[in-house]
Formats: C-alpha cells, sequence, structure tokens
C-alpha cells in the first residue's frame, strides 16, 4: 500500500458482506445496495465516474472493509477502472465510528461511517494488488495451512477411537492429506524456483542463521513490501513493535499487538532455532535473559531483531554480514 496525500470529495464507501454490498456515496449521501458481483460492481463504479465528470466533482476515492476476502470485486473493479482504492482496517474504523458518536451498528450506519472515514483521514493508504508470484504464493500458503490443521484434527482423533472402521477411515484420510501437503509444498517450492526475483530473496534471507525456507516464503507472501521498509515499519507491520502504555507518572509494560498472525507464526520458530543455532543471536538473547526478561519477552525481542535484519538484507540485496561473524 502507498500513502496519499490527496484529499477527496468524492467518495464511494462498499459495506461489504457475502452476499450484498451497502454502497453510500458522497457529497450527494446516497445510499444503495447491490449484489457483491463482478458486473455489478463495475456497472456501479462506472455510473459514479459518469456522475463525478458531469458534475466536475474532483478526485474520486472507492473505500471498502477488509472483510477476508469478499471485498475483492470491489479491488478488482477499482483497479482495472484506474480509481484509487483504500482497504481500511475495521477497528480503526469502528473507532472512527465512536469518535463521532456512533455506538449502533448496522450495514447501512457502516457504510455511511466509511464514507465519512474516506474524506477525513489523512494519509489513506491506497491498495496496489500483490504481484501475481506474491498472491500465488500466499494462497498456497493459505491451504498448506488449513491442510496442516486437518491433519493435527485428524491425528488427534485417532488417538481417541477404537472402532476398527473409524480408525481405517481416520488413517486414509491422513494419507490423503498426507499426499495434499506434499503436492502444496513441492508448487510451492517450483514457483519459487521458476521466479528469479523470488528465488533470489529466499536465498538473501536464508543466510540469516535460523531463517529456513518455510519463513522466508510465508515473510514473502505476507509481507510482500520487506526490503523498502524502515526498521519501525517493519516491526510495526509484523506486529513486533513494543507499543507504549504510559500516562503521567505511571509507565506501563511495553506490549505488542495487532500485525499478521501468519509472520509472528514463522518467525516465533525462527526466533528458537536463531536463540540455540545463530551466535550472534544467541548472544542477544543471552543479554536479555541476563537482565531478568521472561523467555516470552526475549522471543519477541529476537523476532523483532530477526525482522529487521531480514529486510536491511533485502533492502541491500546482500548477504547478511553477521554469517561472517557468526563462523569466525
Amino acid at each position: 500500500m502507498t500513502p496519499t496525500q490527496q484529499t477527496y470529495n468524492h467518495v464511494v464507501a462498499f459495506e461489504v458482506s457475502k452476499e450484498a454490498l451497502v454502497v453510500h456515496t458522497l457529497p450527494t449521501d446516497e445510499q444503495c445496495t447491490i449484489a457483491n458481483k463482478p458486473q455489478s460492481v463495475r456497472r456501479l463504479l462506472k455510473s459514479q465516474l459518469k456522475h463525478n465528470r458531469k458534475q466536475k466533482l474532483g478526485p474520486i476515492l472507492i473505500v471498502c472493509e477488509a472483510t477476508g476476502g469478499y471485498e475483492r470485486h470491489v479491488l478488482d473493479a477499482a483497479i482495472d477502472l484506474g480509481l484509487p482504492v483504500h482497504r481500511a482496517h475495521g477497528a480503526r474504523v469502528r473507532f472512527f465510528a465512536r469518535y463521532c458518536g456512533l455506538i449502533a451498528k448496522t450495514d447501512p450506519i457502516d457504510a455511511r461511517v466509511l464514507a465519512h472515514y474516506g474524506v477525513k483521514t489523512d494519509k489513506l493508504r491506497l491498495y496496489v494488488p500483490p504481484p501475481p508470484e506474491t498472491a500465488a504464493l500466499r494462497a498456497l500458503h493459505g491451504r498448506r495451512t488449513e491442510i496442516q490443521q486437518m491433519m493435527i484434527a485428524e491425528t488427534s482423533r485417532l488417538d481417541q477411537v477404537h472402532h476398527k472402521s473409524i480408525v481405517k477411515s481416520l488413517k486414509a484420510h491422513i494419507a490423503q492429506l498426507k499426499s495434499a501437503l506434499e503436492a502444496i509444498e513441492d508448487e510451492i517450492a517450483q514457483l519459487v524456483r521458476d521466479n528469479a526475483s523470488l528465488k533470489k530473496k529466499v536465498e538473501l534471507m536464508r543466510t540469516v542463521i535460523g531463517i529456513g525456507p518455510v519463513s522466508a516464503m510465508i515473510l514473502l507472501a505476507y509481507l510482500p513490501d520487506i526490503g523498502s521498509l524502515t526498521k519501525g515499519e517493519v516491526a510495526r507491520l509484523s506486529g513486533l513493535a513494543p507499543i507504549n502504555n504510559d500516562s503521567g507518572k505511571k509507565r506501563g509494560a511495553r506490549h505488542v499487538e495487532a500485525g499478521r498472525t501468519a509472520i509472528r507464526r514463522a518467525l516465533y520458530m525462527a526466533a528458537v532455532v536463531a536463540m540455540r543455532t545463530n551466535p550472534v543471536i544467541k548472544r542477544f538473547a543471552d543479554r536479555l535473559r541476563g537482565k531478568g526478561y521472561p523467555f516470552k519477552y526475549v522471543a519477541v525481542a529476537v523476532m523483532r531483531k530477526l525482522v529487521v535484519i531480514l529486510n536491511a538484507v533485502l533492502r541491500d540485496g546482500q548477504p547478511w554480514k553477521g554469517a561472517q561473524a557468526a563462523c569466525a
């Protein structure tokens, strides 16, 4: 996503559900409901463009909330028509509604709140579609995670049953899931091999001791901007930036929150490995332990250090300099 300094008077906001879209437009303050289908969205946006040119309303902005993929028709239509689109964070929109004094929540209310959020919020980040290889990597990893979770569930059930036909069914399903998992992992590996950019990034990231191929691919799938971010930005997007909790003389404990769950899961495993096998990271972790910090604090600090190092490695396009010190 790229931040914009542009202000918008004409905003088209979509409250998204699986079947329908509640659309609120400003400055006309009008509302309608359409089907959540590509042709319906495209038709509405074209009519808004025509109205915009006729009334000379200036720049137009499309706003929708992230809803687990149901917003994709809005995003795709806006990008195809060359319209700036912002995919809003649900919690931020809800806080904005409370700031406006709105406690009630319905789809028409939320659509109107989204429209005003687009008008009044500064420095909105515009949605930029990920490259095809990143989208494919994210989809494949998502399916890999689903299969792993099903395998864990079926294996747990296997320990609890004794009926022969059920045991046979569970074992057959687990075997199918293992086969499907291997096929997904082979496709991920092939995707990386066939894409020179992905392949080089994975190779650079793996020079950091503790980062394996899976961790590298997860980071590239869910943090495609890594390598072009500041230290603070990459930590915040990963959900690893320390957040203050101070008031007056009170100095509350720092904590982390938000960020992208898949990234934190991958980095946690990488951090556990790095604290054992990476001398540079091990010294860092031991220093924190020596100060009396608990394991969870140390693990999060190591995770943050790893993602900052990876960001620097990709930014510079050079292998991790600490690898030489680690091997010395």
